[in-house]
């Protein structure tokens, strides 16, 4: 059985609790990126608070064997489980909730990395249980607000001020500050290329690299070999390749957003230079 057939398996298991709006397939499956490392990634949509019990029945169904198992936290429960040598993790969210998210994404223009992976997820996951509600989640989020694609911009922009440190912390070694910085920066400026793209963050920490960089029509042409290079590469060479990527990346900022005041960040840019 391969993981799509075993995620429809267990959702009809979900499906049968009352309190379930909707059972949808989310992650690397759902997009077509799994390999023999993936996992099932399911996401539960409730009509109401859910119990223990509506937990752990399932898990019980499938004689799964419990791996994790979370506390209802920032409007989330989550747990793992293996069944028949696959790796189950579910998400459950109130559909009032995921409803919420969707509006501060698409109508408030939220930045905020957690809530546009909720929405990516109801972009490209693959529904199991209750079509309808997913297809009138998605239907809110097919759009790219252009207001977000500035804001995700402008947001990323602000290197802080220890990016401005990172040659004392190249001379000094100090490789865990070092690579914590640089970190930093990747992600920023991963932040600014999908508000190019008008994509929504599909990963907090970017995971799925090549795929996504694959999606990309605006960006630098060497990206994939920079971002390694800058990991992968002596301290000194990969700090001077994000130096060079950031620069490509400004530049691409400008030929795309020529209204945006970039003066306002003339530190950072002399900073990169």
């Amino acid at each position: 059985m391969n993981l799509k057939q075993k995620a429809l398996e267990i959702a009809g298991i979900y499906s049968k609790n009352s309190k379930i709006d909707a059972v949808m397939l989310a992650g690397s499956v759902s997009r077509g990126w799994h390999d023999k490392y993936s996992d099932i990634e399911l996401n539960l949509f409730w009509a109401e608070r859910i119990t223990d019990e509506d937990r752990k029945q399932p898990i019980e169904k499938v004689e799964g064997n419990l791996l994790s198992y979370h506390p209802y936290e920032e409007e989330e429960w989550s747990e793992s489980y293996i069944t028949n040598g696959m790796k189950i993790e579910v998400s459950s969210f109130l559909t009032s909730t995921v409803e919420n998210v969707i509006r501060d994404v698409v109508e408030r223009y939220d930045t905020d990395y957690g809530k546009q992976c909720i929405v990516t997820a109801v972009k490209t996951g693959i529904g199991l249980f209750g079509e309808n509600k997913i297809k009138a989640m998605r239907e809110k989020v097919d759009s790219y607000p252009v207001q977000l694609y500035e804001k995700m911009i402008i947001a990323n922009l602000d290197f802080g001020n220890q990016w401005n440190n990172r040659n004392g912390l190249l001379q000094r070694k100090d490789w865990v500050m070092l690579y914590d910085v640089i970190n930093t920066i990747q992600r920023k400026l991963f932040g600014i290329l999908f508000g190019l793209n008008h994509m929504y963050i599909q990963h907090p920490q970017f995971k799925w690299m090549q795929n996504t960089i694959d999606q990309m029509n605006i960006k630098p042409k060497r990206l994939v070999e920079q971002m390694e290079n800058v990991l992968l590469d002596t301290p000194t060479n990969g700090l001077r390749e994000l130096e060079t990527l950031i620069k490509e990346v400004l530049l691409l900022v400008e030929r795309h957003m020529p209204h945006l005041p970039l003066e306002e960040h003339k530190q950072l840019i002399y900073y990169a230079k």
